[in-house]
């Protein structure tokens, strides 16, 4: 019998997918100044620990962080960087709304997933919210590289 060969890509894209819903990002739990605390307030601030998450299990980063920045900042020293057009898979950066930039996956040319402050979960939605949020960066990781066709489904 042949040993698998586990798809990387799919795995991972399979993965983003498939988190819709989940309150798995919702909690991130400290003590902070000698008292219990929930970093991520129930889901309200977990786009960059959904987003970090992922990355991490599939070792495209070397650790979870709970902020944008933290994030992007170790997305750079593990070998990300920008690309011009989405890629299926991509990580997008979206432009700062209420003091916050906000993190999330490319799923085709026109949907993304990310954490919703309201619903506190990964939920689908537009790559740009409907016109309502501009995008600053995509970024992609060559260990992700395939063809890649955003108009499939």
């Amino acid at each position: 019998m042949t040993k698998p060969k586990p798809l990387f890509f799919e795995n991972y894209f399979s993965m983003i997918k498939n988190s819709e819903g989940s309150r798995m990002f919702q909690d991130f739990f400290a003590i902070l100044n000698g008292k219990k605390k929930n970093l991520t307030q129930k889901g309200r601030l977990s786009c960059a620990f959904f987003v970090s998450s992922i990355l991490y299990h599939f070792s495209l980063i070397k650790a979870p962080h709970l902020t944008v920045e933290g994030t992007l900042k170790d997305m750079k020293n593990s070998g990300w960087f920008e690309i011009k057009k989405p890629k299926k898979g991509c990580v997008i950066l979206w432009e700062k709304k209420k003091g916050h930039f906000h993190l999330g996956f490319c799923l085709s040319s026109r949907k993304a997933i990310s954490n919703s402050r309201q619903k506190r979960v990964p939920i689908l939605h537009s790559i740009d919210f409907s016109g309502k949020r501009k995008i600053i960066s995509f970024f992609w990781h060559k260990k992700l590289d395939k063809k890649v066709d955003l108009n499939k489904k």
